[in-house]
């Protein structure tokens, strides 16, 4: 019996891919929890929305889904259900406040996005509070980072991408290529580790979190540097998503060159829409298109970091005289993966729009809140001094360098490929 949770711990990626399918399977043909109202402005938006009776039905609902499916996962992977049971309602409880908050006006301005919150709450009060160990230990951050990630899948549809523009994927493609490989260049001569190379790399180049987020599934890399280089893609954002309409405005930068500019530079999508609003229709709509364009990119980069991360290993082990095989390709390369692909392939190609577009809000929603219920559990295990340390100032240091670099190689990119 003890052999048997050994093999279900190493296939947690399996579970995973079953677990994101069974979301589908379920949201396809059976039952798709309703989505939430988190939106609010005042205090009387508060109470009779967010906290009306129906609301509360549907976190509840929602609650009850969430559990069902974790248990599933713990259950599969070899921890204690019994632990999970005990402690989900505690991380449930602290992300849906953590989305109540997120959900206000004013932050929605600012662009400052849930995750941030459930990380700022657990970082909170797992640093101030002593937790149970049985607590820490029922903390499911992988399962719950991963299956948000299958389910991302679902949102990348092949059609889109080719309505997306012939120029929209070329400037996505170069930019994210030459992004990536200066940062990842930056990186390896400040000496910063592996692990955050590989994130801060993806995340400056392809589309901030989710690429963050999907690269540090592919390598299995540290939560506490995950959340780190998270915390760094949403504050730079938000001072890009203000002065970058203002830089443009001032030099008279043509409005399809700054909505290129805005989309392949600003590392969230809600910056992107914001900062494009600030100029005019057609800079939205290009900056859409060319964000939408770098977003698609996020499963071809995954599935190649995975592969480069194998033979990394490879030679970490010593085995440098011979190449991995694909037998050995095959066991470290992250499963997921594959969820996200097919879930990909699925809901392009098998589908059609009307089936996509009923059950399009609610896998959004369920997306999100695995990504945000991982990000308080992160927080809840991560200590201030791990995250803020002396060592994280030459990661900061790579970051902000190669979002400059971003910024000025996509504009020049911008400019050749929509100046007229």
């Amino acid at each position: 019996m003890s052999q048997k949770i050994k093999q279900f711990t190493i296939h947690e990626d399996w579970t995973v891919v079953l677990l994101g399918f069974l979301i589908i399977g379920l949201s396809l043909f059976i039952f798709l929890p309703s989505v939430p109202v988190f939106k609010w402005s005042n205090g009387a938006d508060l109470g009779n929305d967010v906290f009306d009776y129906g609301n509360l039905q549907i976190i509840m609902v929602q609650f009850v889904y969430l559990i069902s499916i974790g248990s599933i996962g713990a259950f599969l992977t070899g921890k204690s259900v019994k632990n999970f049971l005990r402690g989900f309602p505690v991380v449930y409880l602290l992300t849906v406040i953590a989305l109540i908050i997120a959900g206000n006006s004013v932050i929605k301005g600012l662009n400052l996005e849930a995750v941030i919150f459930s990380l700022i709450i657990g970082l909170s009060i797992g640093n101030f509070f002593t937790l149970p160990e049985w607590f820490r230990a029922a903390l499911s951050t992988e399962i719950f980072v991963k299956i948000g990630l299958v389910l991302l899948g679902t949102s990348v549809i092949f059609s889109d991408i080719l309505k997306a523009g012939f120029l929209g994927l070329i400037q996505a493609l170069i930019v994210v290529l030459s992004v990536w490989y200066f940062a990842f260049w930056l990186c390896k001569k400040l000496k910063v580790d592996d692990e955050l190379t590989m994130m801060i790399s993806s995340a400056v180049s392809i589309c901030g979190v989710s690429a963050a987020i999907a690269t540090s599934g592919a390598i299995k890399g540290d939560s506490k540097k995950l959340s780190y280089v998270i915390s760094m893609v949403l504050v730079t954002a938000i001072p890009m998503m203000i002065f970058m309409p203002i830089i443009a405005k001032y030099f008279n930068f043509p409005e399809e060159v700054t909505g290129a500019w805005l989309g392949g530079s600003i590392d969230t999508s809600g910056a992107v829409v914001a900062s494009g609003s600030l100029v005019g229709e057609t800079a939205l709509k290009i900056s859409t298109i060319v964000k939408f364009s770098q977003n698609v990119l996020l499963g071809l980069a995954a599935f190649a970091i995975s592969v480069y991360w194998t033979y990394r290993q490879n030679a970490a082990d010593g085995s440098t005289v011979t190449k991995p095989t694909l037998k050995v390709i095959w066991e470290r390369f992250p499963k997921f993966v594959i969820g996200f692909i097919a879930a990909s392939l699925l809901f392009s190609f098998l589908l059609t729009s009307d089936a996509r577009d009923e059950v399009k809000d609610g896998l959004k929603n369920l997306q999100g809140i695995w990504f945000a219920l991982a990000f308080t559990s992160i927080g809840l295990e991560t200590n201030f001094k791990d995250l803020f340390s002396k060592n994280s100032k030459k990661p900061l240091y790579a970051f902000l360098i190669a979002q400059l670099f971003n910024i000025i190689i996509t504009l020049i990119i911008a400019f050749l490929l929509f100046g007229k």
